[in-house]
């Protein structure tokens, strides 16, 4: 079982990740958007949408530090353990609620906004629901494990298995001795990235890039008198008409 948990299904999620978006590439570029409701409402996007990203930006950040980097290379580089936990615990726990305040707004706003609901599709709901599952283990993680608990140190097994599945080596035994939500919350990860393509979450690799390039939309003035406008249809029909027609004798 932990062969198919920890090397199967993390190798079979990341093909679909990556298939899907091909697929979804090659069939559905007109879809490739983020569905935006904006002008449907903005009240309540105007708040949720800013806290849902930054948290999200933050959330991702801490991932990619504390499972990308180990810790022998911060602790090469002069942070002490300690201070790299407290950093983690409460970047992630400030971070974390942005997060969570901003989907439950953006959750609520599909609801309470009657015309938001009915552009809401049921792959939208699946995300909302694959989102909410991912934030609430990863809470109660960094909260009730780390802040509350007695904590965990997952750069020493979940960090270091992460790794090794890219590494085509992966060490399937460093998960069975971790606590159960901190198992949950990697398999719901990867479940995450296999539904990933087939969401609005595609929108993220279409940042407008080529603006950093392009060349700037130049305007100038026009020089000289202005032409005389064209004169309407009725204006030339009326002359021809008089043209045309014999003086009276």
């Amino acid at each position: 079982m932990n062969t198919v948990i920890w090397i199967v299904l993390p190798y079979l999620c990341l093909a679909v990740f990556v298939g899907g978006h091909v697929w979804r590439w090659r069939r559905d570029q007109f879809g490739w958007t983020t569905h935006t409701s904006q002008l449907l409402e903005s009240r309540i996007l105007r708040l949720g949408s800013p806290l849902f990203h930054l948290g999200a930006f933050g959330v991702i950040g801490g991932h990619a530090i504390g499972l990308l980097v180990p810790a022998s290379v911060t602790a090469a580089v002069g942070i002490p353990e300690h201070l790299y936990h407290l950093t983690a615990v409460w970047g992630g726990t400030v971070t974390g609620v942005m997060l969570v305040t901003g989907l439950v707004l953006l959750i609520a706003r599909r609801f309470v906004n009657g015309r938001v609901r009915r552009t809401t599709t049921p792959m939208d709901r699946v995300l909302y629901v694959a989102l909410a599952a991912m934030v609430v283990l990863g809470m109660t993680a960094t909260v009730a494990v780390n802040l509350l608990g007695d904590g965990y140190d997952y750069r020493e097994t979940i960090a270091v298995w992460f790794r090794s599945v890219f590494w085509f080596s992966p060490r399937s035994d460093l998960m069975a001795g971790a606590p159960l939500v901190y198992q949950l919350h990697a398999i719901g990860g990867f479940l995450f990235l296999a539904l990933w393509p087939f969401t609005r979450l595609v929108h993220v690799w279409s940042a407008p890039l080529a603006y950093l390039w392009r060349p700037y939309v130049v305007y100038r003035a026009r020089r000289g008198s202005v032409p005389a406008a064209p004169p309407a249809p009725a204006d030339v029909r009326d002359a021809t008409t008089r043209r045309n027609v014999s003086p009276a004798r």
